[in-house]
């Protein structure tokens, strides 16, 4: 440290607040102080933050933004610190504030589902302001959880008799014809994440009664052909993997009072080598279209455990290095 240092104070009014700001062996203050390049030391009832002027002011206003968020009640983990140091780094420290007041719904345990990054909170809002959703991004960005709990918020509340979860069975790697069992057993590996999904936000007895009702749905996407879904929630996962023709199909069996919103990562296409993706046409094809948004989530919006943003990023300099490589 240098002898012109800047310094700061934050007042911190109770030890619980203390605990979830420094984290678990101080593991949220180590992370600060090595992104910003500060040293902060702990002095009754405040912390002082020292280090060059500019990174003190930010980590000045990064604390009291995350007391602001533990004073409402709220919890701070350690991907959320990280996360949270991230948009102070980029200028829009502001904005996670804005996180903690929209809950989507809660689990059957009674845990809150809410966005956990500026992507999510915008896909949120386009899932409510919408008719159709196009949520594209890795792995790990919530995008089929949070449309789950969008579908069960939207049953709860009669805005719609049924939900209906679809994905198409490409057989990434595996032969469904080996597989034990009816077509149903073949195609349920496929559509085993949907279930889990359902599982935690609605628990295995209430999942189950309303599957038996019929007003929760969970069907391979070639189950759709010929129908029309009226006062339904559709999502259609794993979008990358439908043909041109699938995508069309499924987009206008959208009936009367009904929401949909399809997922989809463009880096995991595994359908045959010369079948273009129904999800990457239909960015081109429907993007001036009233009434249907696209968001796009990134690394940033990863929830997963940060290695997997790490990986993420490698896979994205690897496959650009290759297409250079290929030029």
């Amino acid at each position: 440290m240098r002898d012109n240092l800047a310094e700061a104070r934050v007042t911190i009014d109770s030890v619980n607040n203390m605990v979830f700001l420094f984290g678990n062996r101080d593991i949220n203050v180590k992370y600060i102080e090595e992104e910003f390049n500060v040293k902060v030391i702990t002095r009754e009832g405040e912390i002082a933050i020292l280090g060059e002027e500019k990174d003190v002011e930010s980590v000045r206003q990064l604390f009291n933004q995350m007391l602001e968020v533990l004073r409402a009640g709220n919890s701070l983990t350690t991907n959320e610190v990280k996360y949270f140091v991230k948009l102070a780094k980029s200028g829009e420290g502001e904005k996670f504030n804005d996180l903690y007041d929209d809950i989507i719904c809660y689990t059957h345990r009674g845990k809150p589902i809410k966005p956990k990054t500026v992507g999510q909170k915008l896909y949120a809002l386009a899932m409510r302001q919408n008719d159709i959703v196009f949520g594209i991004g890795p792995a790990g960005t919530g995008k089929t959880y949070l449309a789950m709990a969008m579908a069960v918020t939207a049953f709860k509340e009669k805005e719609v008799n049924r939900i209906i979860l679809t994905r198409p069975a490409v057989e990434a790697g595996e032969k469904l014809g080996f597989l034990p069992g009816d077509l149903q057993d073949k195609v349920d590996p496929y559509l085993r994440p949907l279930y889990d999904a359902l599982y935690d936000i609605l628990g295995v007895d209430a999942f189950r009664r309303y599957m038996e009702k019929g007003l929760i749905e969970v069907a391979p996407l070639a189950y759709m052909r010929g129908r029309t879904l009226d006062d339904s929630f559709v999502i259609l996962d794993e979008a990358q993997n439908t043909t041109s023709e699938q995508m069309k199909m499924f987009l206008t069996r959208l009936g009367f009072g009904s929401k949909a919103v399809v997922t989809g990562d463009l880096t995991q296409i595994d359908l045959p080598k010369g079948v273009y993706s129904g999800l990457e046409q239909v960015r081109e094809v429907l993007k001036d279209v009233k009434g249907i948004q696209f968001i796009y989530l990134d690394d940033k919006d990863v929830v997963r455990h940060e290695v997997v943003q790490r990986i993420i990023k490698a896979y994205e300099k690897f496959d650009k290095k290759h297409l250079q490589n290929m030029g």
